[in-house]
């Protein structure tokens, strides 16, 4: 196994996983050099572009006969594909909604006396693939040596507009080497496409109108049931040594292209430029698409291909300046930290409250790229932190539109009274998850999206969210959570049956420590917030009152009952919280002495072997430990995290951050820097294997996580920003910018300072290992050190 430079060795926590390694460490870039077919559908992956409104993996622009998972994506276009399972169960969804894979506009066909440009079947040599993450562009160039001998360079780069989200751009160059002869290049959109995983291998789109005009072509698809349009539109421009070229139009089903051929000698060049742009009924009526398509091209056109580029690479710098991690004297681990942020940026925007985060954004097929408890429980805290209000808030609003859909998920279920259970999988706040022991038993999602609000609201400290929209929403989460739990007379305490955990090697037990715990936590959070509206916001009150039905003195008091006799496993032996009734009954031989060759668990046991062992996919104790910090001892926290970490195969990309911030919260700093490197580098790495169908996006808003709360040991307490931090012994220092109520900062920590940058007019008060400190407009610096402080 590989370490990196400054790195230390991570067999503790992955002794099991071959790394990769073929990514060469850069700050600012991801760079492939040499092209080995057998990992191209890794780096379609890694190397994905987007801008939150679309995305597309690293296919080739030319026809590649190899290996490969060809991905465009469309923000919020997807269809409900039929469940397929073995036998059904009362309250299946009927579907499983994915993103669709969407008309492709990378396309180009070469044709050199006949023979097609394919890497798979050329000599390729002098590959390099570069997604440069300070421009937001994705570069490839290589030689290829034809089967007749032929040899073509060819430069491209592309790149999805955050300025104008519609459009994406292609600039793409070839140079004749050793030859004379006759070059067809035909550029083309494609509409033919369809979803690997597909569950009847059906395609889901249907055409609904094409048009051409000189350089242009318009493709209008429908998707099936769902009956969402998308209008793709694609200008092509062919140069030959700087002279724009005629081209003939090519019109098939679902298949429009633009074509020039002409005859090409060594050194001269072509170069192609595609501009493109995705526009959907989501935003325009159906009757206007065809005409904002055209608008829309027609805009872009008159900025150009430059021009486009220099406004992406402008926007992407400002999207650093308000979010990037600099790491000093590690250059792997701030490519890394960058590669989380720049995907992340790239999948989510906020612009759109209707949209939300996919496990695998734009990135793969895998999970559908619908909405998981990931969003609320992962990556608010980011967008908390380097974006705008707004978007953070974007994300609550969505679950709040959703929750009669979510009372609609519960009433299917046996509940009543508007109690609400989100959905474990949603695009439209319709479950559509089918896998029984998660959609029914997995309910802990519940109290994630409870968390969020209350976790938004310590962040920003707009408590009017409660009553324009959070309140409603804990209502009906506290109703559930009153009718899912059930009176033991044995243990004289309210349990919660047949549950699945954040650990989904354990389904269907009884009383998951942590679904105990935030079901309590969700009920008293709903009394504190309609308190708090009552009092802040009377009207408004009275208008949930009426909305909700809520009967407050009879709902109150038995939320309350739940809420203070709830039952909560324990173990008196290991004086730890229990994961669930019966975990010891488990044989409990430690991850350590695991066999190499019997790792990861999900590829080498059967289901019935997991479901038997000991073993933990990710965190859940440890997962309410880190929710519910304030009120566990440092000592509670490391008997816990001590039993509980060395059970945990980590075989969740959600799971080592979780890990990484509480060591560092016990000031395990080696521990916490392992599992750093876990998360931050789980795709560029390839830990897990699974790298090929889509990167872990939501795992990725952890590793940022990792840095700020782990390293940094940033909160919120009492309204306040708090630190707690220390350098990892490989870096020099590391600094980070946050927004925080109105205020910017930029936090630089070293060996032994804390730096804070406050550009703001107001002075801001702090606290570093619980002692206040003022940090008036400038900067100061805080000697960090507790024997310092």
């Amino acid at each position: 196994m590989k370490t990196y430079s400054g790195y230390i060795n991570c067999r503790k926590i992955g002794a099991a996983y071959t790394m990769k390694n073929y990514i060469k460490a850069d700050e600012w870039n991801i760079v492939e050099e040499g092209f080995d077919p057998h990992l191209n559908k890794i780096s379609e992956s890694l190397f994905s572009i987007g801008n939150g409104r679309m995305g597309q993996r690293a296919n080739f622009e030319e026809d590649y006969t190899g290996e490969t998972l060809q991905g465009n994506y469309v923000a919020g276009v997807y269809y409900p594909d039929k469940t397929r399972v073995g036998w059904w169960k009362n309250g299946y969804p009927e579907y499983f909604a994915k993103v669709l894979n969407a008309t492709n506009w990378i396309g180009l066909n070469i044709q050199i006396e006949g023979e097609t440009l394919d890497l798979n079947t050329a000599e390729v040599t002098d590959f390099k693939r570069v997604l440069n993450m300070k421009a937001g562009t994705l570069s490839r160039q290589f030689t290829a040596k034809l089967k007749s001998g032929k040899m073509v360079k060819v430069e491209s780069i592309r790149f999805c507009s955050i300025v104008d989200d519609e459009v994406a751009a292609l600039h793409y160059r070839i140079e004749a080497l050793n030859f004379e002869a006759q070059i067809s290049i035909t550029s083309f959109i494609d509409g033919d496409v369809k979803n690997q995983d597909s569950n009847y291998d059906e395609k889901f789109w249907e055409e609904v109108a094409q048009q051409q005009e000189e350089h242009t072509d318009y493709l209008v698809l429908r998707t099936k049931k769902t009956e969402f349009d998308v209008c793709t539109v694609s200008n092509t421009r062919i140069f030959k040594n700087d002279h724009l070229q005629a081209l003939n139009p090519i019109a098939k089903d679902k298949y429009l292209g633009q074509q020039a051929s002409f005859v090409l000698a060594p050194n001269e060049t072509i170069d192609l430029y595609k501009i493109v742009a995705n526009l959907s009924s989501q935003n325009y009526d159906k009757s206007d698409l065809m005409s904002a398509a055209k608008a829309t091209i027609s805009k872009a056109l008159e900025k150009g291909f430059e021009q486009l580029k220099h406004q992406q690479a402008r926007a992407w710098a400002q999207k650093w300046e308000e979010g990037d991690i600099v790491i000093e004297g590690d250059v792997a681990a701030q490519q890394a930290i960058r590669f989380n942020i720049f995907q992340l940026n790239q999948t989510y925007t906020g612009k759109d409250a209707r949209l939300n985060i996919g496990p695998k954004g734009f990135t793969g097929e895998k999970y559908g790229g619908s909405t998981y408890w990931d969003t609320e429980a992962y990556c608010i805290p980011f967008y908390l932190s380097v974006a705008p209000q707004e978007v953070a808030k974007n994300l609550l609003v969505y679950r709040y539109k959703h929750l009669d859909k979510a009372i609609e998920n519960a009433a299917k279920l046996g509940f009543n009274n508007g109690a609400a259970l989100y959905p474990m999988v949603t695009m439209n706040g319709e479950e559509c998850h089918n896998e029984w022991e998660i959609t029914f038993e997995e309910i802990h999602r519940n109290g994630a999206i409870a968390f969020a609000i209350f976790n938004y609201i310590r962040y920003t400290g707009d408590e009017s969210y409660l009553a324009e929209y959070g309140l409603e929403v804990l209502i009906g989460i506290a109703r559930f959570w009153k009718q899912r739990v059930n009176w033991s007379a044995e243990r004289n305490k309210f349990v919660i049956l047949g549950v699945t955990g954040p650990n989904e090697y354990e389904n269907n037990i009884n009383n998951n420590w942590y679904t105990n715990k935030l079901a309590a936590w969700c009920l008293t959070y709903a009394m504190e917030a309609a308190e708090k509206v009552k009092s802040q916001a009377p009207e408004q009150y009275l208008k949930i009152v009426a909305q909700t039905k809520l009967e407050e003195f009879s709902e109150f008091k038995d939320w309350n009952s739940v809420a203070s006799q709830m039952y909560y496993p324990y173990h008196e032996g290991e004086n730890v919280f229990l994961q669930q009734d019966g975990f010891m009954d488990k044989e409990q031989i430690l991850v350590k002495d695991l066999p190499a060759d019997q790792r990861p668990l999900n590829q080498k046991w059967s289901w019935d072997r997991i479901l038997r062992s000991c073993y933990i996919k990710q965190a859940d104790v440890l997962q309410g430990m880190y929710f519910f910090e304030e009120e566990f001892d440092l000592e509670t926290l490391r008997r816990n995290f001590n039993f509980y970490e060395s059970r945990t195969v980590h075989e969740s990309s959600l799971s080592p951050c979780v890990h990484s911030i509480l060591a560092a919260k016990l000031n395990d700093e080696e521990k916490a820097y392992e599992f750093y490197l876990r998360t931050a580098r789980l795709d560029l790495d390839d830990y897990n294997n699974d790298t090929e169908d889509g990167l872990h996006i939501t795992s990725m808003a952890g590793t940022w996580m990792s840095v700020v709360e782990g390293f940094a040991g940033m909160r919120v307490k009492d309204g306040k920003l708090s630190f707690q931090p220390f350098l990892p012994k490989n870096w020099a220092a590391f600094s980070f910018t946050i927004g925080f109520r109105g205020l910017q900062l930029k936090v630089q920590i070293n060996e032994s300072e804390l730096i804070i940058r406050n550009n703001s007019e107001e002075t801001l008060t702090l606290r570093v290992f619980e002692q206040e400190c003022a940090v008036p407009p400038g900067e100061k610096t805080i000697a960090y050190k507790p024997s310092l402080v």
